[in-house]
């Protein structure tokens, strides 16, 4: 079964760089939102539009991609319910989330929570630089045919 490409799309920086990718390989991609997006288009870009909901989007992905697959997320809870299933994740900077560092990623993600709830700290998340980009087109090329010399 050939390799496709799961974005959780709504708040992904880096949607145009997975289809640059996913052409090059003539991979189909799966770009899952919670509303209707402006979108590249082409026979393998595949717009998915779900209904609204805080999870609709992830579990839309993590109930249809297999192993082998990638996803591309900024979600952890997500990435690690697509790694128990066999596939690769992906965050939009290009940082892949691994068996080995998925455990402490959901850790600091709730511990970043607690912290923000009892007003600990404050703040968002690190603003997207261009070099996130080149990393992220990196490392998915990279991802890409790692699986494609497995299979």
């Amino acid at each position: 079964m050939p390799v496709e490409i799961f974005v959780d799309a709504d708040a992904c920086p880096v949607k145009d760089e997975v289809i640059r990718v996913a052409a090059r390989h003539h991979l189909t991609v799966h770009m899952v939102s919670n509303s209707w997006m402006r979108l590249a288009e082409g026979p393998l870009v595949r717009r998915v539009v779900v209904p609204e909901g805080a999870d609709a989007a992830d579990d839309w992905i993590a109930e249809r991609m297999g192993r082998g697959d990638v996803v591309v997320t900024a979600d952890i809870p997500l990435a690690a319910r697509c790694l128990k299933k066999g596939g690769r994740a992906l965050g939009p900077t290009g940082k892949p989330f691994t068996e080995d560092s998925i455990g402490m990623a959901l850790a600091m993600r709730d511990l970043m929570a607690e912290l923000r709830e009892t007003g600990d700290i404050r703040g968002t998340n690190p603003s997207f630089k261009p070099q996130d980009r080149s990393r992220f087109l990196q490392a998915l090329e990279e991802v890409v045919q790692a699986i494609k010399r497995e299979g």
